[in-house]
């Protein structure tokens, strides 16, 4: 891999997002919506907003990152940006890290400004330090980065990309314990939460939210992700052609 064009790559995405008002305010916008809709929603009961809005706080950066990174990255396929891009000197790796670069820059935007409304606006009270909430927030918009790069390579149009959101995201939101305890449920499906990565970082968030010194707790959850983040990045570039079909 070589950091300058990879940096080049991530430059060149920055400013295509940046051009694109309506993806910058559906990343940094659209997550602090639905939370403020989520702490409406509670505000008569309050608890209930802070033992699931630290969990929500990980699963919509992980949703809207995965849905904008598959698209754009489809679109660079569609295109034939991808293959012009593949003939240059331009490694696979290069390619791969310097999208996820963009996104992480952008994910690390979204998470501090997701956490800062869900903290200082809609009141959200946690146990654990902030530091961490803000840590796994980020870690799990990578995450949906990750994930969306490696769902692009199975889709020939936008809309498609867009169908493939439920199959990707939709079973883990059911089994990642948000809706029923994972401990609740049947052996099938708790072994099925168990492989998927939005399960360990709900527990992380959940830690976060009722533990005081959560990271005991929470590390081994962070590597779980971070593992899946490095294995969907690889097998995404198993995906690149330098020649379309």
């Amino acid at each position: 891999m070589n950091p300058r064009r990879m940096l080049v790559t991530a430059a060149r995405v920055l400013r295509q997002i940046r051009a694109d008002h309506r993806t910058v305010a559906l990343l940094l916008v659209v997550p602090c919506v639905l939370i403020g809709l989520l702490a409406w929603t509670f505000a008569d009961t309050p608890m209930i907003f802070d033992r699931i809005g630290p969990a929500l706080l990980g699963v919509f950066p992980f949703v809207v990152m995965f849905v904008v990174t598959s698209i754009a990255t489809l679109r660079e396929r569609a295109s034939g940006t991808l293959e012009r891009l593949l003939a240059s000197p331009l490694a696979k790796a290069d390619f791969m890290v310097g999208y996820a670069v963009a996104f992480g820059v952008m994910a690390i935007l979204q998470a501090v400004v997701a956490t800062a409304f869900a903290v200082w606006v809609c009141g959200l009270d946690i146990a654990g330090p902030l530091w961490l909430l803000l840590i796994i927030a980020v870690l799990d918009a990578v995450l949906g980065t990750a994930l969306g790069l490696l769902a692009s390579a199975f889709a020939h149009t936008e809309f498609q990309a867009v169908q493939f959101m439920p199959a990707f995201v939709l079973p883990q939101f059911l089994l990642c314990g948000l809706i029923v305890p994972r401990e609740q449920l049947p052996t099938v499906l708790s072994v099925a939460s168990d492989a998927l990565p939005l399960s360990y970082a709900v527990d992380a968030m959940t830690a976060v939210a009722t533990l005081t010194d959560p990271l005991g707790d929470a590390g081994p959850d962070l590597l779980v992700i971070a593992a899946w983040v490095l294995a969907a990045l690889f097998l995404g570039s198993l995906t690149l052609r330098r020649r379309t079909p």
